[in-house]
C-alpha cells in the first residue's frame, strides 16, 4: 500500500502543496554525528530529532497548526570528542552561519517562526538566538531541547547523559535494527572533574570526553527497553505538539500576559 504523503515534511512534500499552503512554523531538527556507545550509530541524535520533530508535527497538523519540518541538520559541536574517530564536528560559528541562512529565508517566505527541534547536548542556540533576534526582528527563534520536554525520571530507572537508558530506549523505539544487543554496550561509567565547582556543576566547561568514558557513553544502558522509549516519546511528542499548535495561534507582538 502507498503511504500517504506527509505535507507538513517538506523533504516529501511537493510545490503543489507548498504553494496552497501558508506555513506559519517552521521546525529544524538538529542533531550530530558522533560515537555512542558500542550499541547505538552515529547518528542517534538525528533520527531521534527528526523522529520528535515529525511526529509531533504530525499531530499538530491533525489540530490544523500550519507547520512544516525542516530537514535535519545531521552535524552538532564535538569539539571534546576531535579524538574519536569520524565524531563530526561542527563549531558554533559554523552553525550560527547555517542558522542565520535559514532564518533569511523563512523572513523573505514571511514565515515568522521557527523551533529548533534540539537532539546533543553540546549544542546550544541561546546565544544564537539572542543575535538573530537583531539581525531577523521579526523572526521568532526558539530552541526545544526534546529530552526535557517531559519528565525522564518518571520513565526510566537511570535516565543517563549520552547513550544511556533513556537514549537506549529511545532508539529502541525509533530505530529497533540499529540498536546491538545489550550485552554488547559498554556500562557507561563516567569519571567527573576533581574540581569542586566543576563537579557541583556552577562552573562549566568542556568535557575531554575520552578522558570521562572509555565507551563513549554516560550513563547505563542495560535496563533500556522500547516500551519505556515509546511510552516516553509519546508524552515529549504530545506536549511539543500542543507547543507546536500554540505558537501557531501565537500573536508575536503580544506574546506576554
Amino acid at each position: 500500500m502507498k503511504k500517504a504523503l506527509r505535507p507538513y515534511v517538506l523533504a516529501e512534500t511537493n510545490w503543489k502543496s507548498v504553494k496552497e499552503t501558508i506555513f506559519t512554523v517552521a521546525v529544524l531538527p538538529w542533531g550530530a554525528t558522533e560515537a555512542h556507545n558500542y550499541h547505538l550509530p552515529y547518528a542517534t541524535d538525528n533520527f531521534q530529532a527528526e523522529y520528535v520533530a515529525i511526529a509531533a508535527a504530525e499531530k499538530a497538523w491533525n489540530k490544523k497548526a500550519k507547520v512544516i519540518v525542516l530537514p535535519t541538520i545531521p552535524f552538532g559541536v564535538n569539539t571534546g570528542q576531535m579524538d574519536i574517530s569520524l565524531c563530526m564536528n561542527m563549531n558554533p560559528s559554523t552553525q550560527y552561519a547555517v542558522l542565520k541562512d535559514i532564518v533569511e529565508v523563512l523572513n523573505v517566505h514571511d514565515i515568522r517562526k521557527l523551533v529548533i527541534i534540539n537532539s546533543h547536548g553540546g549544542n546550544n542556540f541561546k546565544q544564537m538566538i539572542r543575535e538573530l533576534s537583531l539581525e531577523f526582528p521579526k523572526v521568532f527563534v526558539c530552541s526545544i531541547n526534546w529530552w526535557q520536554a517531559a519528565n525522564a525520571s518518571a520513565y526510566f530507572d537511570e535516565p543517563g547523559d549520552h547513550a544511556g537508558e533513556l537514549e537506549t530506549s529511545a532508539m529502541q523505539h525509533i530505530a529497533p535494527h540499529l540498536v546491538m544487543p545489550l550485552d554488547q554496550a559498554g556500562d557507561g561509567s563516567a569519571k567527573q572533574f576533581k574540581i569542586k565547582g566543576l563537579k557541583e556543576g556552577w562552573v562549566s566547561a568542556q568535557r575531554q570526553w575520552t578522558h570521562v568514558t572509555e565507551d563513549t557513553g554516560v550513563g547505563n544502558p542495560k535496563l533500556a527497553t522500547k516500551d519505556k522509549g515509546a511510552a516516553f516519546l509519546e508524552v515529549v511528542t504530545q506536549n511539543v505538539a500542543e507547543f507546536f499548535e500554540e505558537l501557531h495561534h501565537a500573536d508575536l507582538y503580544n506574546m506576554y500576559e
